[in-house]
């Protein structure tokens, strides 16, 4: 894959940013990587590992001039960033970011960035429930969806730069509208989310459960639930309140599912039982023939894959 960026400026330099710069140096997909966090030991991490080229201590002096800057800061954090760059983006180059939410984030950074600037918000769906700027490998991205949602002005070479990058880093890329992209992620990924921080916190709460039996004796579910309750809390926190309309409806959803299937078992209805949990099964298949997950018994994940 040939260079597609000479100057990318990273704003945050966590999980996903740190496996941007190590698959685009890997891959030769950027001349120049810069990088920005607001704490200095992750500054000095991201030096050490040598994942960028140099590190800034502004915001404002890591994009100046850079032709791709991608927002790598929770969604909480986007306004006062995009506050801080507008000014000094060069003309004619593309931002992006990474956030799991779409909508809330154009509205928080569209007010700071002038016509000149092409902003395309992204979303790559690749992660592990570690973060940090240590965390980061090249192929985070492999096989790994990226959804984009362009706006309505979007500039066309702009566009398919940002397409080629994500392709050059082994991602599959869509294009979505903003709003169906939220909806989509509060069934796929917010409301399970909620669901698995919720089911450990009821574990931690019962009385009649040790700590030391729900440690020792977690069945793959539960240790399922507990790999994805161990995502940052800050960025989950304010994935729910910049998502709260698409989280709710399906919670509202997963409610009345839930409440129907505890009649089901007060009835002592198996075929009910049975129906949705064969339908359900075959969900699970698609996500495997679809080449999301693998079919082995440590439900796909090794020491590097994620949620």
């Amino acid at each position: 894959m040939s260079k597609v960026y000479k100057k990318v400026a990273l704003i945050g330099l966590g999980l996903i940013a740190s496996s941007m710069a190590k698959a685009m140096k890997r891959d030769g997909l950027a001349s120049e990587i810069i990088g920005f966090a607001k704490s200095e030991e992750t500054r000095a991490i991201a030096l050490e590992l040598e994942f960028v080229d140099r590190v800034e201590s502004s915001a404002a002096e890591a994009v100046r001039d850079a032709d791709l800057v991608v927002l790598c800061v929770p969604v909480g954090a986007m306004s006062a960033v995009a506050k801080e760059i507008g000014p000094v983006l060069k003309a004619g180059a593309t931002l992006t970011d990474v956030g799991s939410v779409k909508r809330s984030i154009i509205e928080l950074v569209s007010p700071h960035i002038t016509e000149d600037i092409h902003f395309i918000p992204g979303h790559p769906l690749a992660g592990t429930e570690n973060s940090g700027p240590r965390s980061g490998f090249a192929d985070l991205f492999k096989n790994r969806w990226c959804i984009l949602t362009p706006l309505a002005n979007t500039d066309a070479a702009a566009l398919d730069g940002l397409k080629n990058l994500w392709e050059g880093m082994g991602a599959n890329v869509e294009e979505m509208d903003p709003d169906h992209h939220d909806l989509v992620l509060a069934v796929t990924s917010h409301a399970p989310h909620l669901i698995a921080y919720t089911m450990v916190g009821v574990a931690d709460d019962l009385s009649r459960v040790t700590d030391n039996e729900v440690v020792n004796y977690s069945a793959a579910g539960f240790r399922d639930f507990t790999r994805i309750a161990a995502s940052d809390p800050t960025m989950w926190r304010d994935v729910f309140l910049n998502n709260k309309e698409a989280t709710l409806e399906i919670l509202g959803r997963f409610t009345e599912e839930l409440f129907d299937l505890q009649r089901a078992i007060r009835r002592g209805d198996g075929q009910q039982l049975f129906d949705y949990f064969s339908r359900t099964r075959a969900i699970r298949r698609g996500i495997i023939e679809a080449g999301q997950d693998t079919d082995v018994p440590n439900f796909g994940r090794g020491d590097g894959d994620g949620a």
